[in-house]
């Protein structure tokens, strides 16, 4: 069978969903299709506070279903290969779709795999991830009753690049609320250099770790997970990463292994899994060698395919992969697309790269990072009507966006294509 369409959309998450129904409003008579398998669309920015306790896994969840916009037909098949100078489009069960335009946005792979003992451990016993199922992150921090709390991350792009270190800050609150933190020790330790790459809110995130006495570690890259024996092993990234010291009692006991690598024991380990682009787009004609979707950095069309955009995680940009990030994509893509529609030629609205990372550093306080390509920082002029006047420092307000305001914005405004 050979359907086609104006538009084809590949991917029904946040990118996929708001840009369907950014065109829908914006050109009503517009066929587009939207090729995604899922019966479940996940408003995974809660995850972290599940993974706490203080947010419903079922309210993240809705019906695919019901967030399909009105007029855009639900393709519910896996898309498998793309012949772009056919404009075609081929599914698993041997559909062939065409269009005259293509957006990319299937989103980011979880690959276990490529950490050793990773896909064994994972989501077992004391080994979780909210990346994966915070329910059982939260099982795992309420059962902890002292040892190291571990959180980690690997060295590949991630979906929102603060979470694993949110959960660090969140449980350590918990640890401490608990009763818990004289025989705790939390560790949170990353192949990164710094804990932050904004400085303003690096300063911040310093102090938290401060006052909860975290043990910070960074040039650490996870190699190796051992649930069973409850150790991960980390690889030095840098000839100044904080070699290891041994300590007794409750303190954080840690054992070198050769001259590069460390183990660290753990009676609680979250670990944010390594991620890639999906098979499909690795192994596509858009695929950089990295396997990220090769785009134009603003303007987010193809350099090979002007028919072509992709955004969201799959895109090789230089900036955080966050929802965030994708409110301030979509409306390039889909202005570019309706310019090249009417006059062959993209319109002159471009992306700088902004992407906002909201950091919760415990429960009822959060710091709010916005930034661009350059890592600059630029809040939002609307957090001045929340009386927030500096979103760098910790405050509650920016607690109520997190929890109430934004899944409100998302799944009201967002989800229906209302710009926001």
């Amino acid at each position: 069978m050979t359907s086609h369409y104006q538009v084809l959309v590949i991917g029904a998450g946040t990118a996929g969903i708001m840009a369907s129904a950014q065109l829908k409003k914006q050109k009503p008579d517009l066929s587009i299709g939207l090729i995604d398998p899922a019966d479940t669309h996940y408003y995974q920015p809660a995850w972290t506070l599940v993974g706490a306790n203080t947010y419903d896994f079922d309210e993240t969840a809705r019906p695919m279903k019901s967030l399909i916009p009105p007029g855009v037909n639900w393709i519910k098949e896996f898309a498998e290969t793309f012949e772009p100078e056919q404009n075609t489009v081929k599914t698993r069960n041997g559909n062939v779709y065409t269009y005259d335009y293509l957006i990319v946005c299937p989103g980011i792979k979880i690959d276990p795999s490529l950490i050793d003992g990773l896909a064994e451990s994972l989501d077992q016993g004391v080994v979780c991830s909210n990346y994966t199922d915070p329910k059982h992150t939260w099982e795992v921090l309420k059962n902890f009753k002292g040892g190291n709390a571990l959180f980690t991350q690997p060295t590949t792009p991630i979906k929102c690049g603060g979470a694993p270190q949110k959960i660090a800050y969140l449980a350590a609150d918990h640890i401490r609320k608990a009763g818990l933190a004289d025989k705790s020790n939390v560790i949170f330790a990353t192949p990164g250099s710094v804990i932050f790459g904004v400085k303003p809110i690096a300063k911040t995130l310093m102090e938290v770790i401060n006052r909860y006495g975290i043990h910070f570690k960074p040039f650490h890259a996870p190699v190796h997970i051992d649930g069973k024996k409850k150790i991960a092993t980390f690889k030095f990234s840098a000839e100044h990463a904080n070699q290891c010291v041994v300590n007794e009692g409750n303190e954080l006991q840690a054992k070198m292994v050769g001259e590069t690598t460390i183990e660290i024991p753990f009676d609680m380990l979250h670990i944010a899994p390594p991620q890639t682009a999906p098979d499909f787009i690795r192994n596509s004609p858009f695929a950089l060698e990295t396997g990220w979707m090769n785009v134009n950095i603003n303007t987010l069309q193809s350099p090979n395919y002007k028919n072509v955009f992709g955004l969201g995680d799959v895109a090789a940009l230089p900036t955080a992969k966050t929802g965030a990030a994708i409110r301030k994509q979509v409306p390039v893509v889909v202005g570019n697309i309706l310019h090249l529609m009417k006059d062959d030629s993209i319109a002159d609205k471009t992306y700088n790269g902004y992407s906002s990372c909201p950091l919760v550093t415990g429960y009822g306080k959060m710091v709010l990072a916005e930034f661009d390509y350059d890592q600059n920082f630029m809040p939002d002029p609307k957090l001045k009507q929340m009386l927030v006047f500096n979103s760098d420092k910790e405050h509650w307000r920016l607690w109520i966006l997190k929890k109430y305001i934004l899944p409100r914005l998302y799944w009201n405004k967002m989800m229906k294509g209302i710009d926001v």
